[in-house]
């Protein structure tokens, strides 16, 4: 897993600045920092609007006794989202609208539900609770 992470600290990076330079010799400078401004205050907006859903949801479910299930992950998924969209570059800005709407979240939400039930049943993460 470090390696990995390693990895994509290295790849990401480099990848993003190769992206922004062809930017830069296709549209030009001022256009390609005028896009990368706006993605990242669109990035802003559309992360504010999706945590203030997910919360409102996540305290109606509490209020009423339910479990928070999928809506920890789509606050998660918007966490991560937004971080990649004020990151300044156009792959992490892909990602993370990918991240954060909705019905493209939804794909996200199933590959990390499957990575945290292997995590849980290799023993990397231990789920404790309560007994009834």
């Amino acid at each position: 897993m470090a390696k990995w992470f390693l990895l994509l600290l290295i790849i990401v990076p480099a990848a993003e600045v190769g992206v922004l330079i062809l930017s830069g010799n296709t549209i030009g400078i001022w256009p390609t920092i005028a896009l990368i401004i706006a993605t990242g205050l669109l990035g802003a907006w559309l992360a504010k609007r999706e945590g203030l859903q997910v919360f409102r949801t996540l305290q109606l479910q509490t209020q009423r006794g339910e479990m928070p299930g999928d809506i920890v992950l789509d606050g998660v998924c918007i966490l991560v989202g937004g971080t990649l969209l004020l990151t300044p570059g156009f792959i992490t800005d892909a990602l993370g609208f990918s991240l954060l709407i909705p019905w493209s979240r939804k794909g996200m939400k199933a590959v990390l539900k499957k990575w945290f039930k292997k995590m849980v049943d290799n023993g990397n993460i231990r789920v404790m609770g309560r007994r009834w």
